[in-house]
């Protein structure tokens, strides 16, 4: 996988889990139980030290019952623009795959929307994000294979997949230089 651009500011991170942890009244060994971390971890990311994965953010939003986008997003100015290959990136521990924040979900509405890069190699599988999720994906370049578990979907250029995202699911790159846009749908 090429460089990742833009890492994601640890103290993002540390802020969001925080401000979380605290909305839902949990202990950092109760978040990390629930999260299937270790404590020392959880109390790592909230000092903003460590190197999350995607695969512990997303189990820290589950465990929080909130959106991946709201442990990861910066402050919003007025006007935004992300220029190709920037923005704060999250990179896979289990597969040649990183997800770009592109729009967090505003209050009132719930949707983020990501841009993907993959590579050939092993699938990126996903546990059941909150439930209502609904995940939306539009393959920008290359090819890719996604869905829930027991059905995956081969994609192409224009090709548009939606499916359940509270259940477990995946996406594997079959092509070099793979993206795709995922938006995700909070319900």
């Amino acid at each position: 996988m090429p460089d990742t651009p833009s890492r994601l500011p640890l103290d993002w991170i540390a802020a969001a889990l925080r401000r979380e942890r605290t909305r839902a009244g949990l202990s950092l060994s109760e978040l990390a139980k629930r999260a299937g971390i270790a404590k020392s971890t959880l109390s790592q990311l909230e000092a903003a030290s460590g190197n999350p994965s995607v695969e512990t953010l997303w189990a820290l939003g589950v465990a929080l019952g909130v959106p991946f986008s709201a442990l990861v997003e910066p402050p919003a100015p007025a006007v935004r623009v992300i220029r190709a290959g920037q923005g704060p990136t999250v990179a896979s521990e289990q597969a040649p795959y990183a997800a770009t924040l592109l729009s967090a979900s505003p209050p009132g509405a719930r949707r983020d929307i990501y841009h993907l890069r993959a590579e050939p190699g092993a699938a990126r599988v996903s546990e059941p994000h909150i439930p209502g999720t609904v995940e939306h994906l539009i393959v920008s370049t290359g090819r890719v294979k996604a869905g829930p578990a027991g059905e995956l979907f081969e994609l192409e250029p224009g090709d548009y997949l939606t499916y359940r995202g509270d259940v477990p699911h995946a996406y594997e790159a079959l092509a070099p230089g793979t993206s795709f846009v995922l938006v995700m749908q909070h319900l």
